[in-house]
């Protein structure tokens, strides 16, 4: 297949998902968000199952409140695992504010990453004002599948590519600290359970 048309029929394929995934936004504010767990939770260490044709009717149910969590909170993605979900789904939202680009990411992999890396401060819903600087590779292929159980590849880069990386660790039960050195990670978890503990 010519790369022209390899590169308009995954153009269409990820617009059509994010059509099916604004579907089930009818009214986001009011819709009650879905409980973001905070680290540590066994869950948040586990590795997510694969997500069957029976899982779907699960997934599709938990749509609107990720997304009202995810967009409440705010942030640019949520996992699964995160809600106390051990399957292998995901959102990712990166557009800029005021703006709406949502997909719903199922059974995602990374089976291609480039070689040149690059340096961004991440934070997670889950370790809540944690932050800090996360070396990922700068642009990655992604193979996932879309709600209508369609195979999609898609290739990404910059902040996007980094939101797929840290959202594909969490179902790999990996947190953005797990990139880190022992010295940073620790300081960071330590910092985490002191400001729950005076919650």
């Amino acid at each position: 297949m010519p790369r022209l048309e390899l590169v308009f029929r995954h153009l269409t394929d990820y617009i059509r998902s994010i059509m099916t995934a604004l579907s089930f936004l009818p009214d986001i504010e009011s819709i009650t968000p879905t409980p973001i767990l905070v680290a540590p939770q066994p869950v948040l260490r586990a590795v997510a199952r694969e997500v069957t044709a029976d899982d779907m009717a699960l997934v599709k149910s938990h749509l609107p409140g990720m997304f009202s969590a995810m967009y409440k909170a705010p942030g640019i993605g949520l996992a699964a695992p995160q809600i106390g979900l051990g399957l292998r789904f995901a959102l990712v939202d990166v557009a800029d504010e005021g703006e709406r680009n949502p997909m719903v990411l199922i059974n995602p992999e990374i089976i291609e990453e480039s070689e040149q890396l690059a340096a961004r401060e991440e934070g997670c819903l889950s370790l809540p004002n944690q932050y800090a600087e996360v070396i990922r590779p700068l642009s990655v292929r992604m193979r996932y599948r879309n709600l209508e159980g369609e195979v999609i590849e898609m290739e990404a880069d910059d902040l996007l590519a980094t939101c797929l990386q840290h959202e594909i660790d969490h179902l790999d039960g990996i947190l953005f600290v797990d990139h880190l050195s022992k010295l940073k990670r620790n300081m960071i978890m330590r910092r985490l359970a002191k400001e729950q503990k005076g919650r």
